[in-house]
């Protein structure tokens, strides 16, 4: 990405800036200095995406304690007063005293006016196949959490080293415009000195200053620039937008790719190789959980309460309670669910065979990646060098059509002609030089090592 020519960036920065500016409103300003390493740090604390990820972790591990509870005692008390408004009726068809049949049928209520009950019931699993594998599948999923979570801070970093860098660039880019502004402006005077003299054409002023006048928009716009790629940096960061900051790091003293950190390299490095093995495993637990739905499930269940009735409300709390109250074992065990478990087994191993094709896909992939990763980085490598080199020539291409005009042995546009070239010859180092740049981050994300 290369900031000189795509002015789409400038418009998302500045809204971003905008919505984030509204939010920000009233807040103190603060300042700070950073090396990109204290720039990532302070990302990977502050960072939203990464205090999300972090939360989620935290859910995962709740979740674990929620499953737990499942195997713990469960304790219930309940209570109940009821009015009675209708009471049914029973139908009679024998006497109580002689078991003789009756003439005809007599229906007599049974039941009171008002009614009232309250008990505990306690139960505790015994025995629960599913529960453990459960259990089981939960602090898996646990783990599965701690992996987003790095694969975030990975991503963040990413982004955070790219914008600081982008910041490093832009500032010398801005530099070096200011120093093109400062050798137009003495050309000019110089030229404005010779024609007053009568050593050069009006034409020859002229035709400096539209070059001195482009460089002072230029050195204008470098500006806006600059400041948009820190606020940017900034986002990334987690910082307020109202903040100050300073990057203490050089552009000149980042190295090159360590290739040492390369060696050995295995796909356990990559994190999203890690999150798919975790993903199988818990897949192969889930096929164990409905596997262990075909076994018993043992309770032990125990309850105790107490009841009354009463033809009035009043005598419902002064009349004599009776109690009630059992302690029992409760077994249960599917026997036929019409091959439901079984086709629910099919489909989840057809699920992990998915996930084996998957991670053939992905070990596919990450070779690729390393491989245009580490071409692209090489190329840039090298024409950062070749653009190095064609500045320094272009310069002193330059500096001889200077000294040849000056002492009246060379034309003005040979001099406007070399600046313009030494000029884009910059432009093009410090654009080859930020492509080298964004090349070694995605390098060191394509091997595992960006953090």
């Amino acid at each position: 990405m290369r900031v000189i020519k795509q002015p789409i960036l400038l418009i998302l920065l500045t809204m971003s800036l905008m919505a984030v500016h509204q939010v920000s409103n009233g807040q103190n300003s603060e300042s700070m200095s950073v090396s990109l390493e204290e720039a990532i740090n302070y990302a990977l604390e502050n960072n939203q995406q990464v205090i999300n990820a972090r939360l989620e972790e935290e859910i995962a591990d709740r979740q674990v304690g929620e499953i737990l509870a499942d195997g713990l005692p469960q304790v219930n008390l309940n209570a109940d007063l009821t009015h009675n408004y209708k009471i049914p009726q029973t139908p009679v068809t024998s006497d109580f005293a002689t078991g003789e049949p009756l003439e005809e049928t007599l229906y007599i209520p049974f039941g009171a006016d008002y009614t009232s009950q309250w008990g505990a019931s306690f139960s505790q699993m015994v025995f629960d196949g599913s529960f453990f594998i459960g259990l089981e599948a939960a602090k898996t999923f646990t783990q599965l959490s701690k992996k987003d979570h790095i694969k975030t801070k990975i991503d963040i970093a990413e982004v955070v080293s790219k914008a600081y860098f982008g910041v490093l660039v832009n500032v010398e880019r801005l530099a070096l415009v200011e120093r093109n502004y400062s050798r137009l402006d003495s050309l000019l005077q110089e030229t404005q000195i010779m024609y007053e003299n009568g050593f050069a054409e009006k034409i020859d002023v002229n035709r400096v200053k539209v070059q001195f006048n482009n460089v002072k928009v230029e050195k204008n716009n470098y500006q806006q620039i600059v400041d948009l790629s820190e606020s940017l940096l900034k986002f990334q960061m987690g910082l307020k937008p109202n903040a100050s900051i300073v990057l203490t790091d050089e552009i000149q003293s980042i190295g090159y790719f360590d290739f040492e950190l390369a060696n050995n390299f295995t796909y356990e490095q990559r994190i999203e190789y890690s999150q798919m093995n975790i993903r199988k495993e818990l897949k192969q637990l889930d096929i164990k959980n409905v596997r262990a739905k075909y076994y018993p499930k043992i309770d032990l269940i125990a309850n105790y309460g107490r009841n009354t009735g009463n033809t009035s409300l009043d005598g419902v709390f002064t009349d004599e309670w009776f109690g009630a109250g059992a302690i029992g074992l409760r077994a249960s065990m599917p026997i036929f669910d019409g091959m439901r478990k079984r086709r629910q087994v099919q489909q989840r191993q057809l699920q992990a065979k998915q996930i084996d094709y998957s991670l053939n896909l992905l070990e596919n992939n990450i070779d690729i990646e390393i491989e245009q990763a580490l071409t692209t980085y090489n190329r840039q490598i090298e024409m950062m060098q070749a653009q190095r080199e064609n500045m320094d020539l272009s310069q002193e291409v330059y500096e001889v059509a200077k000294i040849k005009y000056n002492e009246g042995v060379g034309s003005n546009i040979e001099v406007i002609d070399d600046d313009a070239t030494y000029k884009q010859a910059q432009i093009n180092f410090y654009n080859a030089l930020y492509d080298a740049l964004i090349s070694k981050i995605d390098l060191q994300k394509a091997y595992g090592i960006l953090l």
